[in-house]
């Protein structure tokens, strides 16, 4: 049975809940659900393992804080032996507009410190990554109240909507590959209504 590792990145606690910077773990949440899985603490992460269509998901919530995920997606692939290709790390991302969604098979931290951390662990930037737009809708200097605020209210539709679309997004990943899937995804809008 192939093996793969979700990884969400977001921020443990309360306060983080439900804030742009926590997309990943809302995402990787949203997967684990449908297919009947329960996180539960462990090393590193929370994490949930399901099933579907005879493959494997290993879910991980990194709980090292984002600016260390690389050390809990490090542990949990190598823990659970799956190859760096057969990993998604779901992400927020200020450079893509709400209206979008971007799956890479590689590409740069764009600033990121999850990513940074990730790619310092893996040493390299060759990893499947899902970005989630966020927009940058924020004044000059206000960059972090921005990304760790809570969605505007009319925004929470089209997240909504774009959360169920990541969980197809993880599906087809794992079924027909990260070539095909990315030729769906990367041109799929999801406007404002």
């Amino acid at each position: 049975m192939s093996k793969f590792l979700i990884v969400g990145l977001g921020n443990i606690g309360a306060e983080y809940a439900n804030t742009r910077h926590n997309i990943g773990f809302d995402v990787v949440h949203a997967f684990a659900v449908k297919h009947g899985g329960m996180f539960k603490t462990d090393r590193l992460a929370e994490v949930a393992e399901v099933k579907w269509k005879g493959k494997i998901f290993v879910c991980i919530l990194p709980t090292t804080y984002m600016n260390l995920s690389g050390k809990a997606f490090k542990y949990w692939m190598d823990k659970e032996k799956i190859p760096l290709e057969q990993t998604l790390t779901v992400v927020d991302d200020l450079a893509l507009p709400l209206s979008k969604l971007r799956l890479r098979g590689a590409g740069s931290d764009a600033g990121h410190n999850g990513l940074k951390d990730i790619q310092l662990m893996v040493g390299t930037d060759k990893y499947p990554k899902l970005r989630f737009g966020i927009g940058d809708k924020f004044p000059k200097g206000m960059q972090v109240d921005f990304v760790l605020g809570k969605w505007f209210p009319e925004e929470v539709p089209v997240v909504k909507q774009k959360i169920d679309k990541c969980v197809e997004v993880i599906e087809q990943f794992a079924a027909i590959g990260i070539e095909r899937t990315m030729n769906t995804v990367n041109n799929l809008n999801f406007p404002l209504s």
